[in-house]
């Protein structure tokens, strides 16, 4: 029998209110260690929790939920205290006590909610990102995934797969009856072709889930003194660099991350960009190329009437936008031909139309579906694996229906793999050590 597992799942005292929940078979011993009643299933009841002495711990409030009807799938209670430090010591203390009864590790409530099929994978990765979510856009695409949105659509492509499947296996093994016919191709492939698309165009979204979920990774750029420095504090609205008129003040790469109309943005102001004697400049220069090629877009500042882009040589597919800068300087017709945009950090002009340009690369989200996307790279690369065997099956027309079978097979598997139906133990640590004692 597992341990009944307890831990405080609200934030660090003190608070106004703590939450200490504990699940497992013998969860209901609580009420007698604590000398109370236990009330109705999953109603709120008022309960005074005794010491071993008789004497008032706290006047808290309990809810209980019997299994299977509870998060994990166990026997589960609540018990609502005050977040007073000294309260929820004198609770967690007595809790530890009682037989069979241990401190949660970090995530443990989720994993059996996983183990005890409440949540799938999928489910369990969203709730993960919920929890650590900071933008309003990455609340959306994690309540999409926690609530069960995702796996409805995955469970929807695993049926189709489900279906394909047992009708070529039937023509397979049953292929002399009279009641089975004799090709099925004419309702298996077309619907997989469909299939091949649908999950295209959704690994194709996993680039927008990537960039809600992680932010998307913007490089400030350029030669000395482009006012790299000074966009970086204008952007943050706060002092973030050191800004002088000194070539080669910023010798290391600088981020801030900011929250820009519910997106994650991380800004990151680099060493200019020359040739230089100096080693700890060079060192400098070396991390801004490093963080340039990781880049989702490329600032590069220039001076207005300077041009020193054409003589920079990029590896990376990141989209480069042309800044000239100093805009309040210079009148509207000088030197406008080659600029992405033209802005003055010291003005503001400019920067709302800079701030437009960066989230117009994120693209449309459409408000009912957008979300329904594939947010981290496990995710991306069971997807792909998926892809790549459906294809398989449907462009290899040359061959038996068996080999066509297995491929397809294959392409099921890499679903399941998705959802964590099969062969996921690997992964279960590194997944729940993401959660929080308590979770």
């Amino acid at each position: 029998m597992l341990d009944t597992i307890f831990a405080l799942s609200t934030g660090a005292p003190p608070a106004g209110v703590a939450v200490i929940r504990v699940s497992g078979a013998q969860a209901w011993q609580v009420f007698a260690a604590f000398g109370i009643s236990q009330g109705l299933p999953r109603q709120a009841t008022r309960r005074r929790l005794l010491g071993d002495d008789g004497k008032l711990l706290d006047d808290a409030i309990v809810i209980s939920f019997p299994a299977p009807h509870s998060f994990t799938g166990e026997h589960c209670l609540e018990l609502q205290v005050h977040g007073g430090r000294a309260v929820i010591s004198a609770v967690l203390d007595r809790l530890s006590r009682i037989a069979g009864f241990r401190l949660a590790e970090a995530g443990e409530f989720s994993r059996r909610a996983f183990e005890n099929g409440k949540m799938d994978l999928v489910e369990i990765e969203g709730l993960a990102d919920l929890i650590h979510a900071e933008t309003e856009m990455q609340r959306r695409l994690a309540v999409e995934q926690s609530s069960g949105g995702l796996s409805t659509l995955y469970k929807g492509w695993a049926d189709r797969m489900t279906r394909a499947r047992a009708l070529i296996e039937a023509e397979l093994d049953f292929a002399d009856e009279d009641d089975v016919p004799g090709s099925v191709s004419h309702l298996v492939w077309p619907d997989l072709e469909a299939l091949l698309l649908d999950v295209t165009h959704h690994v194709d979204a996993g680039r927008t889930a990537e960039i809600i979920r992680d932010g998307l990774k913007v490089v400030i750029a350029g030669p000395p003194n482009a006012g790299k420095s000074t966009l970086m504090n204008s952007l943050a609205e706060r002092d973030v660099a050191i800004v002088t008129d000194i070539a080669g003040t910023t010798r290391d790469v600088l981020h801030v991350d900011l929250d820009m109309d519910g997106f994650s943005v991380r800004f990151y102001d680099t060493a200019g960009l020359r040739s230089t004697e100096d080693r700890i400049e060079q060192i400098g220069i070396d991390r801004a190329r490093i963080k340039i090629e990781e880049a989702d877009i490329i600032l590069y500042l220039d001076e207005i009437g300077n041009d020193s882009l054409s003589k920079q040589k990029f590896g990376t597919d990141a989209k480069i936008l042309h800044i000239g800068t100093q805009a309040d300087r210079y009148p509207e017709d000088t030197a406008a031909e080659g600029y992405d945009l033209r802005i003055s950090a010291a003005s503001g002009q400019g920067l709302p139309e800079l701030r437009r340009m960066l989230l117009s690369d994120i693209g449309f989200i459409d408000q009912k579906t957008a979300f329904s996307m594939p947010a981290r790279e496990r995710q991306r690369q069971n997807l792909r694996n998926m892809l790549e065997d459906l294809s398989l099956a449907l462009v290899k027309t040359g061959e038996s229906l068996d080999i066509r079978a297995e491929y397809l097979r294959r392409a099921s598997q890499s679903l399941e793999r998705l959802t964590g139906r099969i062969d996921v133990e690997d992964l279960l640590g590194v997944i729940f050590s993401e959660f929080c004692v308590g979770k």
